[in-house]
């Protein structure tokens, strides 16, 4: 079955905020990853969070020394990443995998994240994890259904699948359904026409893939996935109180990350130099467009 064009702006609508609302409504969300030298990444997630309109932003660094030098942005609270902060952080939505990296530690946090009740956005080292261990990829199938979200890029997706990049491109619609049938996740498959699909959403959605035909090569440049990953968790975190599922959240987050590129673009921003950072204040500015 061919994808179905992605078309969910409209439900920026269901995100307003009433007079009476406060933080609590539109969720909280921890993000977890920066190992050395890899900072920038969760930094990145965390920024589109606080910006595409989460209530609270809380980042958990594997690198300590992170800490220090990233408090330019006093909104987000920082602290070292461990077991103990995720169990007392009570997040509505969990993200990990920016900047994680594959150690024993990174390990030990996915793991914990897995078994936490909340939302989970799974990316980047997170999948690549998951790839590696198969009782984290039972623990993965075994969460409740639409309360994980997974973003492959075609490199990630071809480890999870065992295979090749170039197998991934060259059938991106089979690709999706074999991910969605491992993982039993949503999964958001990155890359030129991002596709996609929820595992067990509707019945007349089943067979669906969305795909997203928006964006444009200036989105090609290390970061733009970081932020694809906050604007997801954030828009999921409002969903919890605003009627927004997790798949409809995905959808929306894929294409206000595009539509900010595109918009860019059109006002002269790239696309050769376009970054991450930009395209974080445009998604606000489209979420704000009365």
């Amino acid at each position: 079955m061919n994808p179905q064009e992605l078309n969910s702006l409209h439900l920026l609508s269901r995100l307003i905020r009433q007079p009476h609302e406060h933080k609590g409504h539109a969720g909280k969300v921890l993000i977890i990853g920066g190992a050395n030298g890899m900072a920038g990444s969760v930094l990145l997630s965390g920024r589109a969070a606080l910006h595409a309109g989460a209530g609270w932003v809380m980042i958990g660094f594997l690198d300590e020394r992170a800490i220090a030098v990233l408090s330019d942005q006093p909104e987000l609270m920082l602290s070292h990443a461990s077991k103990e902060m995720i169990e007392q952080a009570q997040a509505d939505v969990i993200a990990i995998g920016p900047g994680l990296g594959q150690s024993a530690e990174a390990h030990d946090l996915l793991n914990q994240a897995l078994q936490s009740s909340a939302l989970l956005i799974i990316d980047a080292d997170g999948l690549n994890l998951i790839a590696a261990d198969s009782e984290l990829l039972k623990q993965l199938k075994l969460r409740p259904s639409l309360t994980t979200v997974i973003t492959p890029h075609p490199g990630e997706a071809a480890k999870l699948l065992k295979t090749t990049t170039e197998q991934i491109q060259m059938d991106r619609s089979l690709a999706m359904n074999q991910l969605v049938a491992l993982t039993g996740a949503i999964v958001v498959l990155k890359g030129q026409h991002t596709l996609i699909k929820a595992p067990h959403l509707a019945p007349q959605l089943n067979e669906v893939t969305q795909v997203c035909l928006k964006g444009n090569p200036g989105m090609g440049v290390a970061g733009m996935g970081d932020v694809l990953t906050g604007v997801i968790a954030a828009i999921v975190s409002q969903g919890i109180k605003h009627k927004v599922n997790p798949y409809e959240a995905s959808c929306l987050a894929v294409e206000l990350h595009a539509t900010a590129a595109d918009s860019l673009l059109n006002q002269g921003i790239g696309p050769i130099g376009l970054t991450p950072s930009e395209v974080i204040k445009e998604i606000r500015n489209l979420i704000n467009i009365k």
